[in-house]
């Protein structure tokens, strides 16, 4: 049989060399571009101050001078940037590709290994349900890609959709549930307290795919970055009389507080963690969803290996 792990362990080494290769490569571009612009925005400058101390007593031609020299700089500047902003673009757009073909290519490689050797061999009922369990895992890890990939693009339209009454809580749990079976994780690996009144109800108005994806990207995360002994906490809350909040805790890697910033970006993906996983379109979606309800997300985190918490705010149904 085919050393499947050897094959993808192959696939991974591949794919993160060549995220490194590109990224070197596009550093070296903007360098190139800021440096080039640096020297041209010089250039204008000493040409500028050069035609003013040659025409300073004539005042039409000075000031025609300090205009066109103004002119020009600002030019450059605003040119220089334009090249670095879409240098950037393409980096990220570069290392989405890179990213989906991974989340494709690998699981469908695994599922064709798998096929091979359930063709080829005569395996024992234990070594063919096996088999078939990590062919399901492998197919609803492409199934997600494909879903994660859909739904940025139906975020970004941002079309209209039906309204329906979601209780936050069941959602939630509901989540929580399909992610335990989904990672094998122990009940105190990912734990869920409702801390909303028993009494009272925690209802939004939405729909309810956006909003289980989002919960579901986020405590997804929350595991996948928290090693072998992953603990996930997520607690529910009402924040005021008319918000309630689902604010997701993990031991994970944890994240530098300038990250925290730009990891909602479309494609964004942290710099020099080769760990990373996914398309850098799951916080994407994540804050979409939560401003399509009106309503909002943010992360906290105290730094690298001090893991992450993920909260989003959502309006509640107005009481009759």
């Amino acid at each position: 049989m085919k050393d499947v792990s050897a094959v993808q362990g192959t696939e991974i080494e591949s794919y993160y060399g060549s995220i490194v290769e590109l990224t070197g490569h596009r550093k070296r571009s903007v360098i190139f571009w800021i440096v080039l612009g640096a020297c041209l925005v010089g250039l204008a400058v000493a040409l500028n101050i050069g035609w003013l101390v040659a025409n300073w007593r004539s005042g039409v031609l000075l000031a025609l001078g300090v205009f066109a020299g103004l002119l020009l700089v600002a030019g450059l500047v605003l040119n220089t940037v334009f090249l670095v902003r879409e240098i950037r673009r393409n980096e990220k757009h570069d290392a989405f590709i890179n990213a989906v073909t991974h989340e494709l290519k690998t699981p469908v490689a695994s599922l064709k290994l798998y096929l091979e050797t359930l063709q080829s061999r005569d395996l024992d009922e234990a070594s063919q349900r096996e088999f078939y369990e990590i062919m399901l895992s492998d197919m609803n890890r492409l199934q997600g890609t494909i879903e994660q990939v859909l739904l940025a693009g139906a975020a970004g339209s941002r079309p209209k959709s039906q309204r329906v009454p979601v209780d936050v809580p069941a959602l939630v749990r509901e989540c929580a549930d399909r992610l335990r079976r989904s990672y094998d994780l122990p009940q105190d690996a990912l734990r869920v307290r409702n801390d909303v009144p028993k009494e009272e109800t925690a209802v939004v108005l939405g729909n309810g795919d956006e909003l289980r994806a989002a919960v579901s990207n986020l405590i997804d995360n929350s595991v996948k970055y928290s090693g072998d002994r992953a603990r996930v906490w997520i607690d529910i809350a009402k924040t005021g009389a008319s918000t309630v909040s689902i604010s997701i805790r993990d031991n994970g890697i944890g994240i530098d507080r300038d990250e925290l910033k730009r990891v909602f970006r479309r494609f964004y993906r942290i710099q020099g963690a080769l760990t990373a996983k996914g398309t850098g379109l799951g916080l994407f979606i994540v804050r979409s969803v939560a401003k399509k309800h009106g309503g909002r997300v943010f992360g906290e985190s105290e730094g690298k290996g001090r893991g992450c918490t993920f909260t989003i705010e959502l309006p509640l149904v107005a009481r009759a």
